[in-house]
């Protein structure tokens, strides 16, 4: 939700990770993990404690790099003063064309297609002129969700006035963005770039060449013993938050089976992908049948809720969590299912 906030708009709502921790009676030691000795069943933070434990589970995220120099990018929340100056620039007339980047590497696409289409929607608002291009390697806008929701995306830039440049990667240089493999070039005023993701892999597990950490489909990291592992830090291709939940309700069911809890596991990791596109004039629902890495089998997206709560990341527990005891039952509608994915784990 973070995207909004250079807008002037709501934005991200926030939860301190300590507040979490005393719901749930948890131990909360505010501090990096700096070492794991796997074999000892030990880590060592930051701050040179040592924790012994019977099972490991890490969520480290990923690490966000800028691809280019000198160019706006956007990592979150931290960015958001950077991206206000350029919707000032915008509203004022002093920016009169943007190009959108989404590098090669990994990263996630979404939140470039939902700045974009905000900043377009904005400089219509102030009855100004803006050139909006998105360059990107994808095949088609969001295409990992499948073609349905990818040919809709496309639609709804198509009609808000915003170019693509698909499979196309980007070398930036001052205004300028060089387009390979097809060598053609754009001049424009202003350039902004998602970061590129790297591992965080600590020193005592296992890592590929990029940092992040390989698992099997119950969130057991390959080549150790008791240590789990879930969201962005891991080889997982797809780094989004709602697949994250689903890998940690797959590793958590698996740790609680091991001590005896009645579980109904979910299972090996086959997740859905749900997201939900902020583009200034609503929202879209998306959900893709599967989030394998690939163009996936089957898609939709609508302007009603697909999920409950409805919210930017669907998961079975953090979702209702987050939407507290007071949010409102789903709405009934006819001929629209909605999924209730704080169901689908119970057991």
């Amino acid at each position: 939700m973070s995207v909004e906030e250079p807008f002037a708009r709501h934005g991200a709502d926030r939860v301190p990770l300590g507040k979490i921790a005393r719901d749930f009676s948890a131990e909360h030691v505010k501090d990096t993990l700096a070492r794991v000795e796997p074999e000892q069943h030990r880590v060592t933070t930051g701050s040179g404690q040592e924790i012994g434990y019977d099972v490991l589970l890490t969520t480290l995220g990923a690490r966000r790099r800028p691809a280019f120099a000198k160019v706006a990018t956007f990592r979150g929340h931290e960015d958001d003063e950077t991206l206000h100056g350029l919707v000032q620039d915008v509203e004022d007339g002093y920016a009169k064309s943007v190009a959108f980047v989404v590098p090669g590497g990994v990263t996630w696409p979404l939140p470039l297609y939902e700045i974009a289409l905000m900043a377009k929607q904005r400089a219509a608002e102030m009855s100004e002129d803006l050139e909006v291009t998105v360059v990107t390697p994808e095949e088609a806008p969001l295409s990992i969700f499948g073609h349905d929701a990818s040919e809709a995306v496309a639609q709804l830039l198509r009609d808000s006035g915003v170019t693509l440049e698909t499979s196309a990667y980007a070398d930036v240089e001052g205004g300028k963005v060089h387009l390979r493999p097809s060598g053609r070039e754009l001049d424009v005023d202003r350039v902004v770039a998602l970061p590129v993701l790297e591992g965080p892999a600590p020193p005592g597990l296992p890592a590929d060449e990029r940092g992040f950490i390989p698992t099997d489909a119950h969130g057991r990291v390959v080549g150790v013993d008791d240590v789990y592992a879930a969201g962005d830090g891991t080889q997982f291709p797809v780094k989004q938050g709602g697949v994250a939940t689903q890998q940690a309700d797959v590793a958590a069911a698996d740790i609680a089976a091991r001590v005896g809890v009645a579980v109904e596991s979910t299972g090996h990791l086959r997740p859905v992908l749900r997201a939900k596109l902020i583009t200034g004039r609503g929202e879209r629902f998306i959900r893709g049948d599967e989030a394998t890495g690939g163009h996936g089998s089957s898609s939709e997206i609508s302007d009603h809720a697909l999920w409950w709560p409805p919210s930017k990341i669907a998961g079975a527990y953090l979702a209702p969590y987050l939407a507290g005891p007071d949010a409102p039952a789903a709405p009934e509608r006819d001929g629209l299912e909605i999924e209730l994915p704080f169901e689908l784990s119970r057991g």
